[in-house]
């Protein structure tokens, strides 16, 4: 054991070993009991709350780390270069991005760190990461979430935060679920406040909400600065404001917000996920200007681990001047997993090499260009990417060098806390209802109540006024149907919005343009919804029937002639009616003529027989007694038939010589202009673009102004047709209804709407209003007012259509064609058969062409038949047992009226024929 004079010698040996390893490049590292010390170096402004907080958890994940590990070789040391001076602490923390370029320069060359934490703002990042990349040493910040500073870009980047971008994200998902149409940024102007702006702004107009200007207020702005920014804020219809910016400079602005109760029930504040915590950290003097005010956050698993932590921290720091918020931060937390992190992953590198190739520079140097290569850098910063694992913040998920986003906590301030009332995910998954004693959320706009009277432009169009004119006597000085209109949608609106008409000298494209420019805040008028024109402004619902068609003069068709008559059937109706005549008439000849002796006689006699009884069926004046059923079968369809075309020809002539036919003198497009004739269109229209899109030539266009421009051009014949919307032609036939018709096609367009300039968030309200006026007795009754009590039905082409036809009727042709057709057969049938029976029961006369008379009335015994010629003469043939001699003529006596006739003889009919040889084969 040395002696006690010696132990000042021993003290000096072990400094000067001590400096000797400092010399040699190896003073970051000590091997006591092999354990590796590897040096962190730590960037932060401890006197902002930010910083302040953040490295107290560094502190304690050091204590808990190393607790959980006690047999780690490797273990990391954290050497802070605090950037604290006489300036004002915040959101942002020191901005000094030369101080902490400084500070990284420092770390690097003279405590040769394997690795830094804590670039606390973007704009200190961006010098760091360069330092960084050149020395190939691990830069890793929790706070610093601009996405401008990509690990992609720069490998040697860490953030173990979330970015800019989803925090952008979650609030215009708000926006969206509440259906906020315009949003304001309130920012502060720094860094942090003008890469973040960018990123929020490009994310509203995703959902399609917009941002109609930017409050940018400096850092170190006065109350009569802020004033004037919250008195254009008030003047503005946009009530929607997401606030990002430093506690100090929050505190002073919602001060001030308070005073000029703009935090009222209209008014929505949204702050960002680092001023959130505001209120947990001043508590009441946030909390009693910030009534009502919305925030995000990262949604923080309120676990036993996480409360031991704070519980801890705020024993600690009841000691202190600092104030210590009531809950864990989310950026406390992503610093003490960075830790833990960092401290797995340095323990992780085999066989560490803690040196710096070639560093020249003197000790205390702050030359960039010396500061040398880490030799371990590469591999910890491989090793740290690679991290997965479920820290106090959540799960601590690394995917190309960045923290990837969770849910965010949707806050509401009410009384002194900052209470939880909602999620909401990077995926727009939104979990809220409005807080606040059951209320409907605000609209997010309001119409101010100093000096926003809407100007609303009417254009000056003398031609119809029935849709827009002056008129002193009025309301607001205008009348019309658009003026009605819009006034009661206005008078349905659940707020009072003040306005004014203006009278508007020029064309319907130019006060579309001057309502883009802001010149006026809304047009009014029979103003068409265009494709071009909505790209300038936002329309309502149309309130009016849409679609163009033509309007085209009328003639009557219906000449009347001596041969009117025949004008009901057509040529071929006629001609078939003809034929079925007298295949009835033969048809019932064929059956009746052998049993039936009125259908016999001479050929001339027999042949006036057939049309004869064909055509008195017309008028159903027939006599002739019917014998056999399929004759009176036939007939009975026939009289059908005819009863049927009866009735049919008489309402068709009826209709002829009586009602008007009207027919349109053009009936398409097509036909003007295969035809070359002229078309009119209302001047100041789009007409003329519509017209060329069909094929009409310019030079056959001709522009009319009124009404009365129409009726003189079709009435002269200037033009064919007028081409116009439907309101405008319904309200010229209103005015002249005989003589004009509405036809062809509807061209589909979406009619007239109310202008408003883009974005406007009048537009759903208004046309919700529209809805309710057209579902109201009130539409009936405007639009009895401009279109009068009559109804408008197109005068169709009629001149085919009075002509009855033969596809008509080809059901009964064919029905009266198959009866007759099968009543000859049968007929034929049954003569064949008893010509069949006859021949196999009787006996072959001795003479063939003996036969048995005919039996007639009177008549106790069958005469001998004889062949009858006519109904007055009969040739009696003698049968084996008479002595008369083949040919002679005797008297019948069993047929009573017949005398003989020789010079009336006439040739048997084939059935009769074909009977006296079936009953000489008989006989």
């Amino acid at each position: 054991m040395a002696s006690r004079h010696h132990l000042p010698h021993l003290t000096f040996l072990i400094l000067l070993l001590s400096y000797s390893r400092l010399a040699l490049g190896v003073e970051n590292s000590s091997e006591t009991n092999n354990v590796t010390t590897v040096k962190v170096g730590v960037i932060l402004d401890t006197s902002s709350w930010i910083g302040g907080i953040s490295w107290s958890y560094m502190q304690m994940a050091m204590e808990d780390f190393y607790a959980s590990h006690p047999y780690y070789t490797s273990r990391i040391s954290l050497v802070l270069r605090d950037l604290r001076n006489d300036h004002l602490g915040g959101l942002n923390g020191n901005d000094d991005a030369f101080g902490a370029a400084v500070a990284a320069v420092d770390l690097l060359k003279n405590v040769r760190v394997q690795a830094i934490i804590g670039p606390q703002t973007s704009s200190q990042a961006k010098f760091i990461v360069a330092l960084g990349n050149k020395s190939n040493v691990p830069i890793i910040s929790f706070s610093a979430k601009s996405s401008s500073i990509s690990p992609r870009q720069t490998p040697y980047f860490i953030r173990t935060a979330w970015n800019y971008s989803s925090q952008a994200i979650a609030i215009a998902s708000i926006a969206k679920h509440f259906n906020w149409r315009e949003v304001v940024p309130v920012f502060e102007d720094t860094d942090s406040g003008n890469i973040f702006v960018p990123y929020l702004v490009d994310t509203l107009q995703g959902i399609e909400a917009y941002v109609p200007y930017r409050c940018k207020i400096p850092s170190v702005a006065s109350n009569t600065e802020i004033n004037a920014m919250l008195d254009h804020l008030e003047s503005n219809r946009t009530r929607v404001f997401v606030v990002h910016m430093s506690y100090e400079l929050a505190l002073k602005f919602f001060s001030l917000v308070k005073q000029r109760n703009m935090g009222g029930d209209d008014f929505v504040w949204i702050t960002t996920y680092g001023l959130t915590d505001i209120v947990d950290i001043f508590g009441s003097n946030a909390s009693n200007v910030m009534p009502g005010v919305l925030g995000i956050r990262p949604s923080i698993r309120n676990t036993k681990r996480v409360q031991n932590i704070a519980m801890r921290l705020g024993k600690k720091f009841k000691l202190n001047e600092l104030h210590f918020p009531t809950r864990p931060t989310a950026f406390g937390l992503w610093a003490y997993d960075t830790v833990w992190m960092l401290a797995e992953a340095v323990q992780g590198v085999k066989h560490a090499n803690l040196s710096y190739k070639t560093s020249n520079a003197m000790y205390n140097s702050t030359d960039f260009s010396n500061i040398g290569v880490s030799e371990m850098g590469q591999n910890l910063t491989s090793l740290i990417e690679s991290t997965n694992f479920s820290g106090v913040s959540g799960s601590f998920n690394l995917v190309d060098g960045q923290l990837q986003s969770g849910t965010y906590e949707i806050t509401y301030v009410n009384g002194s806390y900052n209470n939880p009332v909602g999620t909401v995910s990077t995926r727009n998954n939104v979990s809220i209802n409005w807080p606040g004693n059951n209320r409907p959320p605000p609209r997010g706009w309001q119409w101010p109540t100093v000096n926003r009277t809407l100007l609303i432009a009417v254009p000056n169009k003398p031609g119809f006024s029935e849709f827009v004119k002056p008129d002193n006597t009025a309301r607001h000085n205008f009348s019309g149907f658009s003026i009605k209109v819009f006034e009661a949608a206005m008078d349905s609106l659940p707020y009072k919005v003040p306005y004014n008409f203006v009278e508007f000298d020029g064309t319907y494209d130019d006060l579309v343009y001057q309502v883009y420019l802001k010149k006026f805040d809304a047009a009014v008028g029979d103003v068409t919804i265009l494709s071009n024109r909505s790209m300038y402004a936002d329309f309502t619902l149309p309130y009016t029937e849409s679609g163009v068609r033509m309007v085209v003069p009328i003639k009557d068709v219906n000449k009347k002639s001596p041969w009117t008559f025949l004008e009901p059937l057509t040529a071929k109706l006629w001609l078939t009616t003809g034929a079925f005549f007298i295949l009835t008439g033969i048809t019932v000849w064929f059956i009746e003529h052998r049993v039936n002796h009125e259908f016999r006689g001479n050929p001339a006699n027999q042949m006036g027989s057939i049309f004869y009884f064909a055509f008195s069926t017309v008028v159903f004046a027939h006599r002739e007694r019917l014998v056999s059923n399929l004759s009176r079968l036939v007939v009975i369809i026939w009289v059908f038939v005819v009863f049927i075309l009866q009735q049919s020809y008489t309402a068709s002539l009826t209709s002829k010589l009586t009602v008007e036919q009207l027919q349109a003198t053009v009936t398409s497009i097509d036909q003007i202009i295969k035809e070359g004739s002229y078309v009119g269109y209302l001047n100041d229209s789009f007409m003329p673009a519509l017209l060329k899109r069909m094929g009409v030539n310019e030079s056959k266009m001709i522009v009319l102004s009124s009404p009365k421009d129409y009726n003189e051009a079709l009435s002269t014949g200037r033009v064919a047709a007028v081409v116009d919307e439907i309101p405008y032609l319904k309200v010229f036939l209103n005015k002249y209804p005989k003589n004009y018709s509405m036809v062809g096609p509807t061209y589909r367009i979406d009619g007239f709407g109310f202008v408003f300039p883009r974005g406007s968030p009048l537009v759903p309200d208004v046309s919700r209003g529209i809805l309710n006026v057209m579902e109201s007795a009130n539409m009936t009754k405007f639009d009895k007012i401009l279109y009068g009590s009559g109804t408008f039905v197109d005068k169709e082409d009629t001149s085919n259509s009075s002509s009855l036809t033969f596809h008509s009727f080809i059901g009964l042709f064919l029905l009266t064609g198959v009866s007759s057709i099968i009543a000859l057969i049968i007929h034929m049938l049954f003569a064949l058969f008893r010509h069949l029976k006859s021949s196999t029961n009787t006996e072959a006369p001795q003479n063939p062409l003996e036969k048995d008379e005919p039996i007639t009335e009177g008549s106790n015994s069958p005469p001998m038949a004889s062949p009858q010629f006519s109904d007055n003469v009969q040739f009696a043939v003698g049968s084996s047992d008479s002595e008369s001699n083949f040919g002679e003529i005797t008297s019948d006596e069993g047929t009573p009226g017949r005398e003989i006739a020789n010079d009336d003889i006439e040739m048997p009919s084939f059935g009769e024929m074909l009977d006296q040889t079936s009953e000489g084969h008989h006989r």
